[in-house]
């Protein structure tokens, strides 16, 4: 059996409705919010008892997802928001996106920050990173000519 797609990439945060809103802000749609709990779940993770509010959030070509999850229980038990990006682990999640500088005017209002500068790359790419709600590392890639 062959891979099919990637399904979701997975992000843990505190506040799950600041984050939604950062997100429709960029431009994925909400697709819907659930709690997972359950003896099902805790299989699932290696976690045990737990209780998870999600959110699905959608691109607009929808093709791609991120599920937001907010643990209840048990607690969170590590913190690598303000990791460099040369930190080992999954770093970041990439945005094509149409103008580079209009989406970070508008996500400055939700509280985001540039982390180094806007690059060109050859005549190919404008580039940046951001850290978006809760510290999160977002690359924005706007495609040229």
């Amino acid at each position: 059996m062959a891979l099919k797609r990637m399904d979701n990439i997975g992000i843990v945060v505190e506040d799950l409705g600041a984050t939604i809103d950062f997100f429709r802000e960029l431009g994925l749609k909400l697709e819907g919010r659930a709690t997972i709990e359950g003896e099902w779940a805790g299989r699932v993770t290696g976690l045990g008892d737990q209780r998870v509010e999600i959110a699905m959030m959608r691109t607009p070509d929808g093709h791609s997802r991120l599920e937001l999850s907010c643990f209840l229980t048990p607690p969170v038990v590590a913190d690598h928001r303000n990791a460099p990006v040369n930190a080992l682990g999954y770093l970041r999640v990439m945005f094509a996106v149409d103008d580079i500088d209009e989406t970070l005017e508008r996500l400055r209002t939700r509280g985001s920050q540039l982390v180094g500068e806007v690059v060109q790359y050859k005549d190919a790419y404008r580039l940046c990173y951001i850290r978006g709600p809760e510290g999160l590392l977002i690359g924005l890639a706007q495609e040229l000519g």
